[in-house]
């Protein structure tokens, strides 16, 4: 008797704002990942930001109609992935808490809770992923950061994933989970702590061995590459999914990819 072919998960990619605006490449990036991972990848056009700016800031009646059209979007897809551990939090943790008091949407809200996963957990918890004919002949360091780490206990899954990189080498941080300063709106709000933060995080990176700091959140990323390139410091910055892809020959570690290769 001839066994029935499984099929090919559904995965919708959560792109995420500052992705999509400031280095879609990491979403490229993201999508190898997850088609060779075995998985069926959409990139849904009606898709918007996930609302956690507005939601942070107070706007709770804004941030929950944002969240609304997320969720319809996301409908009928096994599971959505985002690069990022902040966005997928704000869709796994905070839209259940967001329509706790809603009938008619908490169900739906816990529905889409239940079916998203950030990038870099999905490919080891899920998928049981490891990249292979990739090579980053680099020492790194790692950044945990804040929500990913805490909010959805994303820690050893990139690590997991780099150990199959070759030529690659992870010096870990002293300051690994800190906050780099960022925050979102955080760093605005603040800029003078936001500084202090992430120059005191620079400092911790630089003590060490690596010439290259990696992480899972665009924001944090573009936080420390911003300050290093103030300071005319040689360390290169990457999001995870750009290595893991094999991407990186083709992407400048600050400005993301040149219009050339972004148009290929």
């Amino acid at each position: 008797m001839t066994k029935p072919e499984q099929r090919s998960p559904s995965v919708a990619l959560f792109v995420t704002c500052l992705v999509d605006v400031m280095r879609p490449s990491i979403a490229f990036a993201a999508v190898s990942l997850l088609e060779r991972a075995g998985c069926q990848v959409s990139v849904p056009e009606s898709q918007t930001c996930c609302g956690q700016p507005g939601y942070n800031a107070g706007h709770e009646k804004n941030a929950r109609l944002i969240a609304q059209q997320v969720i319809e979007t996301f409908e009928g897809y096994d599971y959505v992935v985002a690069p990022s551990g902040s966005c997928a939090g704000t869709l796994k943790k905070h839209y259940p808490e967001m329509f706790a008091g809603n009938a008619a949407w908490r169900g739906r809200a816990e529905d889409l809770s239940s079916r998203t996963w950030e990038l870099t957990s999905f490919l080891t918890d899920q998928m049981n992923f490891t990249p292979s004919g990739v090579r980053f002949n680099h020492t790194v360091s790692y950044h945990d950061s804040c929500s990913g780490l805490r909010e959805l206990g994303v820690k050893d899954q990139p690590r997991k994933l780099l150990a199959a990189v070759d030529g690659t080498e992870i010096a870990e941080s002293d300051l690994a989970e800190s906050c780099c300063g960022f925050g979102g709106l955080f760093c605005v709000k603040y800029p003078d702590i936001s500084a202090a933060m992430v120059d005191h995080k620079i400092g911790d990176v630089m003590a060490g061995e690596a010439d290259v700091v990696l992480g899972g959140d665009l924001g944090c990323l573009m936080n420390l590459a911003g300050r290093l390139t103030r300071k005319n410091l040689p360390t290169k910055v990457w999001h995870v999914a750009e290595v893991l892809a094999g991407m990186t020959d083709k992407i400048d570690p600050i400005t993301g990819p040149s219009d050339d290769e972004a148009a290929k």
